[in-house]
């Protein structure tokens, strides 16, 4: 029954009780019992909203036109010292032996997870080294469900975090495969996390593409100095808000950007493992991406 239920069957209201479990304001057995009383239908639409991860991939492990592997890499000041990581190159017969362009792929608030790990796969396929950091592996790693792992990662120091994310960067930027071209994405707290290794990296990141993700400290703003592609869903109002603010500073300080705005999205919508996925705005942002990254990572 589940599979049956479209986004266009889903009620607002359930989305937005989905918004509060996904960023860890509810829990699973919460946002069941709310939904349920909340409309007639509600607990199944409740449930076609949970993860199907297997949907998610569309780039095989097992890809020609890349390799994958995961790497452990030193993370002083984060959570554990060490930190472990998804890296793909590009395939030597689709792009050469490299060194490549690099992008680092931020999950969000619940660990690396199968989508996170196909997004890397996607950049690996248009040519950039990728790096997926695990921002559990302190904690064991992503444990193969979002419940746990979103309470795995709330229980983190969160700055500590943003430190094993930030170390990512560099160990990715400097890996003997990269050109040095930085760039990053991520999605809904990674998102954020683009926007605060942006001010962390200042000249030492060179794009910035982070999708409904909160904004960077104004006080910050002045210390970015890459572009940044800025990436919103349309029914998102939390993160939304924040955008008048964050514009003016960007603006204020100089900031190359450019901001979009997906009409019917959900926060999330990026995200092909569940009904807030819109396969039209999914792929529109990622091409815009992709030639972002392709133009100032070159």
């Amino acid at each position: 029954m589940n599979a049956s239920v479209t986004q266009l069957q889903i009620d607002q209201r359930v989305f937005d009780l989905y918004d509060e479990y996904c960023h860890g304001r509810i829990d699973r057995r919460e946002f069941l019992a709310r939904a349920s009383a909340l409309v007639v239908g509600g607990l199944a639409m409740a449930q076609a909203l949970l993860p199907r991860y297997a949907r998610a991939q569309t780039i095989s492990v097992t890809d020609a036109r890349m390799k994958a592997q995961y790497v452990n890499y030193p993370s002083p000041g984060g959570n554990s010292g060490q930190m472990r990581g998804y890296l793909v190159q590009p395939a030597s017969s689709s792009h050469g032996s490299g060194p490549f362009p690099a992008v680092l792929v931020i999950h969000e608030n619940r660990g690396l997870n199968p989508y996170i790990e196909d997004v890397a796969r996607r950049a690996a396929v248009e040519g950039f080294l990728a790096l997926a950091p695990d921002g559990l592996s302190p904690v064991g790693g992503y444990p193969g469900n979002d419940d746990d792992g979103r309470t795995l990662q709330g229980n983190l120091d969160q700055g500590k975090l943003r430190t094993d994310m930030l170390n990512g960067a560099l160990f990715l930027k400097s890996h003997k495969l990269s050109t040095g071209k930085l760039g990053a994405t991520g999605f809904c707290s990674g998102g954020g996390t683009v926007n605060f290794l942006a001010v962390a990296l200042g000249a030492d990141m060179h794009a910035g593409a982070p999708y409904y993700g909160p904004a960077a400290e104004t006080a910050g703003v002045p210390k970015i100095k890459a572009p940044l592609l800025i990436q919103y869903a349309e029914n998102d109002a939390g993160i939304n808000a924040m955008w008048p603010a964050y514009e003016a500073a960007l603006k204020a300080a100089g900031v190359p950007h450019q901001m979009h705005i997906y009409p019917g999205t959900q926060h999330g919508f990026h995200n092909n493992s569940t009904p807030r996925y819109v396969e039209a705005a999914a792929k529109l942002s990622w091409e815009r991406t992709v030639a972002f990254f392709k133009k100032n990572l070159a």
